[in-house]
């Protein structure tokens, strides 16, 4: 297809997380820095901005420093930082003397909220995108047109792009077999399943998983339902809890990800394996020590509600309609126990989605490394075929074999997003001069 006279943005994201919310916040403050002006657009499938709303659970904290937001760790002085929020709701000086760095995680749910306001120019929510097709030009591809369609149905509607951001985040991981119903829930839409639920009728939950989810969801269930017994199931022996000492936190640094990329595969497969413990299936102490503090009071006591299936499984989930029917089978003794259930959470953790699959015939011209993973640049292009001008870019956790276990979390965000937009005004204005892009900030490539 040859290309016509359609208006070309420079970056047309898809999805608007976090991710992809930070980018837009980069291209606003170049924007305003005097540069020349960058074209962007994202398409959101979600009525609103909205991030893991299922479980903001109301005295939940983030697991991550509150410096660590959308832009400090790129532009300090941002108006965008969440001390400038803070400062706007009128709740600085309280903040200071709560004297913690991990705010609440509605609070912080607050400040994406915010943020989203200000740059609502550049986002269209509601809008599903349908196909990435290719614009051609003396045989190269020199944009994608990104066709999308609204959620609640009308015509759709095409933007074109020199650069495509996929930022399509995570989807909810269930086991094989499983499917969500009434009375079986994943974690993710926790806060929304549980008002459907009478307070003082129910009488037991099952709980599926080790991590920090399954945890809060634990805790939450046996607080917010008085008269019900809650049971957690999991492999391990018990809750490990996550690392979040100074040292290992520096997995997490910008730099560690130029170490990362940088390094043999083997020895990638060593770091993921010495660090998993800062993030994957581990919980904070203190949520530990909370939820054995019940379970011993309620031994004192006599009336025991929390009760730990520990190195054990599910074999079998029925759901019967008004009920589910949970056997779960001791890994050690065989054993089996039935729990009838009036509900059944997943806290199984997500899924990467499959970015690419939007882009059709498109995908092919990928690279790939030899076990089939997106082969990609420090900047997170995706190398592709030489007759491939435009730019993909990607966000999230199809990038986690290649740049680290920071890949799909809020720890890089920041700077992740100003190497995005260096390497795009690189690509394509090389007339900028790189000084005007301070606001890229540490970290930048």
């Amino acid at each position: 297809m040859q290309g016509d006279d359609t208006p070309v943005h420079d970056i047309v994201g898809v999805g608007f997380g976090p991710s992809n919310l930070s980018l837009a916040i980069a291209v606003a403050e170049a924007n305003a820095s005097g540069s020349r002006p960058v074209t962007a657009h994202f398409l959101e499938r979600q009525a609103s901005f909205g991030w893991h709303r299922g479980m903001l659970i109301d005295d939940a904290t983030m697991q991550v420093s509150f410096l660590k937001d959308l832009v400090t760790l790129r532009n300090p002085v941002s108006e965008f930082s969440f001390l400038s929020y803070l400062h706007s709701r009128g709740r600085l000086i309280d903040f200071v003397n709560h004297k913690t760095l991990f705010p609440l995680r509605v609070e912080f749910h607050d400040y994406f909220e915010w943020c989203a306001a200000k740059v609502d120019d550049q986002v269209s929510y509601g809008q599903e995108v349908a196909a990435v097709n290719p614009v051609t030009i003396d045989g190269r591809v020199e944009y994608f047109d990104v066709v999308s369609r609204p959620t609640t149905g009308g015509r759709p509607r095409t933007l074109r792009a020199r650069n495509l951001i996929l930022a399509t985040g995570l989807r909810p991981n269930l086991p094989d077999g499983v499917r969500t119903s009434d009375r079986v829930w994943h974690n993710s839409t926790l806060m929304r399943d549980i008002d459907t639920l009478d307070r003082d009728s129910a009488s037991r939950f099952v709980v599926i998983g080790a991590g920090q989810s399954a945890a809060e969801a634990t805790a939450l269930l046996h607080t917010r339902f008085p008269n019900a017994e809650v049971c957690s199931v999991f492999s391990r022996f018990g809750y490990s809890p996550a690392d979040d000492s100074a040292f290992a936190n520096r997995v997490f640094d910008p730099a560690a990800v130029d170490e990362f990329y940088l390094a043999p595969e083997d020895v990638k497969r060593k770091i993921m394996g010495y660090h998993a413990n800062t993030n994957y299936s581990v919980v904070d102490i203190e949520l530990i020590d909370d939820l054995y503090r019940r379970v011993y009071q309620e031994k004192v006591t006599g009336r025991e509600r929390l009760r730990m299936f520990n190195v054990s499984r599910p074999t079998e989930i029925t759901d019967h309609g008004d009920g589910v029917r949970v056997t779960v089978e001791s890994m050690t003794t065989g054993e089996r126990t039935v729990l009838e259930s009036d509900v059944v959470v997943y806290s199984t953790g997500y899924r990467g989605d499959d970015s690419l699959a939007l882009l059709g015939d498109l995908a092919a011209d990928c690279a790939r490394d030899e076990q089939g993973r997106l082969s990609m640049t420090r900047d997170y292009r995706v190398r592709t075929a030489a007759d491939i001008a435009a730019g993909i870019y990607v966000q999230g956790g199809a990038t986690e074999h290649s740049h680290g276990i920071t890949s799909s979390l809020l720890s890089n965000n920041a700077v992740r997003s100003g190497e995005i937009l260096r390497s795009i005004l690189r690509a394509d204005h090389p007339e900028v001069h790189l000084a005007e892009l301070a606001m890229s900030g540490p970290g930048a490539a």
